[in-house]
């Protein structure tokens, strides 16, 4: 009788394709059947970038740092650039050549950190050791230390800048949660999406809807907890107030150095049907 091969793993160069999804670790236990006479594999599937955990911990990351850049550095937004796509625009309609520079940089250097991780991606996928989102975790670290040692004031326009690098970064290497899209420096496409899960449960009441529903919310709400805690410390710290920020990433890199562990099943057919 025919043994086809398992629907999401294999003995093969595929555990590249694994590695690059981010696979820190991957080990099979022996097949059991169920009673429709199925055999299934169970493989331990572990993804750090992925966990809930770290969701949150980047959550709160990005809720911080967008309080941070309005609080202390000028009164601007420099997580998302919908803001400034649009400031630049009413700037054009004005005529203020002069102060549509203020909005084009940030954008620029949003474009650049999207650049710059995938060229990280590309070079260190299928580094062994270090991953590849931890060493884009290091250069976030690298860059928000230095800007907590710039004085407020005329320096704001370059640390904002700085900053929608940053997050362009984070939100181009941390894009799912547990198999879902999701972002960790804006919360339009979250909320978007926990709505249409909610809807979804309500309909069909299909418990998976209902959990992937409250875990976008979850992450909504730690970005408000990120909000409300980094305009607490942002008024009392100023400038260093990003240094927790800094805390934050370091917690996430070391965090990804021992992945949560996700039992899941990847099926075996022994009955020779497709």
């Amino acid at each position: 009788m025919r043994k086809e091969k398992p629907l999401i793993w294999q003995r093969s160069s595929k555990g590249k394709e694994w590695q690059d999804r981010g696979w820190r670790n991957i080990s099979a236990a022996a097949p059991f059947s169920n009673r429709k006479g199925m055999k299934y594999m169970k493989i331990r599937l572990e993804k750090a970038s992925e966990s809930y955990i770290v969701g949150v911990l980047l959550a709160v990351t990005g809720g911080f740092l967008d309080v941070y850049t309005y609080v202390c550095r000028g009164g601007v937004f420099a997580n998302a650039q919908t803001g400034n796509i649009v400031l630049l625009g009413i700037s054009a309609a004005d005529g203020n050549w002069e102060q549509i520079w203020s909005y084009v940089w940030p954008i620029l250097a949003f474009m650049a950190g999207i650049l710059l991780t995938e060229a990280v991606r590309k070079k260190y996928r299928y580094n062994p050791g270090l991953h590849w989102r931890q060493i884009v975790i290091a250069l976030e670290f690298v860059v928000l230390l230095c800007i907590a040692f710039v004085p407020s004031g005329p320096w704001d326009d370059m640390v904002n800048t700085l900053v929608s690098f940053v997050c362009s970064m984070q939100v181009e290497s941390f894009r799912l949660l547990h198999g879902n899209a999701y972002a960790t420096t804006m919360c339009t496409g979250n909320l978007r999406s926990a709505t249409e899960q909610l809807f979804y449960y309500n309909i069909n009441k299909d418990k998976k809807a209902r959990n992937r529903s409250l875990q976008y919310y979850g992450i909504i709400f730690f970005f408000i907890v990120g909000a409300v805690v980094g305009t607490a410390l942002t008024r009392m710290l100023l400038e260093k107030a990003v240094l927790v920020v800094c805390f934050l990433l370091l917690t996430v890199f070391v965090i990804m150095f021992i992945p949560p562990a996700e039992q899941t099943e990847a099926a075996y057919r022994t009955d020779g049907k497709g």
